[in-house]
């Protein structure tokens, strides 16, 4: 890889505000590692460099997307799909695998706070979820570390080693969920960049095609396009204390999303029509689909234009989440993580949350959707829903 000086010497102003020669244990190295903190407005793709401290190391940009009146970069619905930040309200997107290199890979890169010691110990980790308009997903997302800065202006992609990838290296084909890579790293020395994409040839990356979501209207990519989240990189004694999610994948449980077109009701009154939306989500999550957010934002209009209005917001999850969420809490209480993520949208829109009246209901009520001929997949994506009351 060739070095490009003049990059390298835009990462110097980005100074580590301790001056330590050593990371505390359980520090964060990486600074801004969610993206939160920028420099000016982002206006377009390819504007990774407005977050303090990333660059891309080659000549193909990563993406960075925060709320913004540009519809190409906005949070959560954006060119290549939708999702919500997995920390604060920013992320960054890259291009991890495309056939034949069609559409040129991405990275993601910056200094670290402080240079790695020799032999110790780091636990990596950082998130990833793959965008709706992805053609194909793939494995190899890792984390490379190395003492200089990568820099060249050649759209190539970087063939480095993988310092650290998933556990099983598998291809993540997870829409609207995030999914943890984490692992542990012994330094070899003198490492002060992180740099984050994939660095393994085309013949060694296992991919897969995705088919067209018939609910999703975003223009599909002929590449796995990710965006990614929550980068950190700690000091730990041993590698037991680096604690990275279980190997466990929620498409072990349920792969489906159930989207279906909202039933028109002739001559409907405008309260009976917001009562007749659903929202349904994916196994685990609270995030919304694009169908999902269309009709919370058709909710925030109707609300605005009748402030005396008030919303009973009902929350549902299915039999199998309330069973594994008894031993694992990421899956307990989706019906409430739901409703609380409904209502935080809605009070981000403008909307007072003394108007919103939480309502739980666990997975004791069937959707009224489901039919007998439906099989356990459907049930329980039909399920996995929450609709709303509307009170005056």
């Amino acid at each position: 890889m060739k070095y490009n000086f003049k990059l390298i010497a835009s990462l110097l102003f980005f100074l580590p505000l301790s001056m330590s020669s050593m990371a505390q244990e359980g520090d964060n190295m990486v600074e801004n590692g969610s993206f939160e903190a920028t420099d000016g407005k982002v206006r377009k793709l390819g504007s990774i460099e407005s977050a303090l401290g990333w660059l891309s190391p080659t000549g193909s940009r990563a993406d960075l997307f925060t709320s913004s009146k540009e519809p190409t970069i906005d949070v959560p619905l954006n060119l290549y799909g939708s999702e919500d930040a997995k920390d604060g309200g920013n992320y960054a997107g890259i291009v991890a695998y495309s056939y034949g290199n069609k559409v040129p890979r991405s990275y993601l890169m910056t200094k670290l706070k402080t240079p790695m010691k020799k032999g110790f110990k780091y636990c990596v980790s950082f998130n990833v979820s793959l965008a709706e308009a992805s053609k194909y997903a793939s494995n190899q997302l890792a984390a490379n570390f190395s003492s200089k800065a990568y820099g060249t202006d050649s759209k190539t992609p970087i063939i480095e080693k993988s310092h650290v990838v998933d556990q099983n290296n598998k291809i993540f084909n997870g829409f609207y969920n995030w999914e943890q890579v984490c692992g542990v790293y012994v330094a070899e020395g003198g490492e002060k960049y992180i740099t984050i994409g994939n660095f393994t040839s085309d013949e060694d990356t296992k991919n897969e095609r995705n088919k067209k979501q018939t609910d999703v209207k975003v223009a599909q990519i002929i590449a796995a396009y990710y965006y990614i989240d929550n980068i950190t990189v700690t000091l730990v004694e041993d590698m037991n204390d680096c604690a990275c999610a279980p190997e466990e994948d929620i498409n072990t449980y349920s792969k489906v999303i159930y989207q279906n077109t909202t039933r028109l009701i002739e001559d409907a009154s405008p309260e009976a029509k917001l009562e007749n939306e659903r929202l349904y989500f994916a196994f685990g999550s609270d995030n919304f689909t694009v169908e999902g957010q269309k009709a919370l934002d058709n909710l925030v209009e109707a609300l605005k234009a009748n402030p005396t209005w008030k919303v009973q917001i009902l929350g549902h999850s299915d039999k199998t989440e309330d069973e594994v969420g008894k031993e694992k809490d990421r899956y307990s209480s989706m019906d409430s993580k739901r409703v609380n993520a409904v209502m935080k949208y809605l009070m981000d829109k403008g909307i007072a949350e003394s108007r919103m009246l939480p309502s739980p209901q666990g997975s004791t009520l069937p959707s009224e959707v489901v039919s007998a001929n439906d099989d356990e997949e459907l049930t329980m994506a039909k399920n996995r829903r929450v609709g709303f009351k509307i009170r005056k």
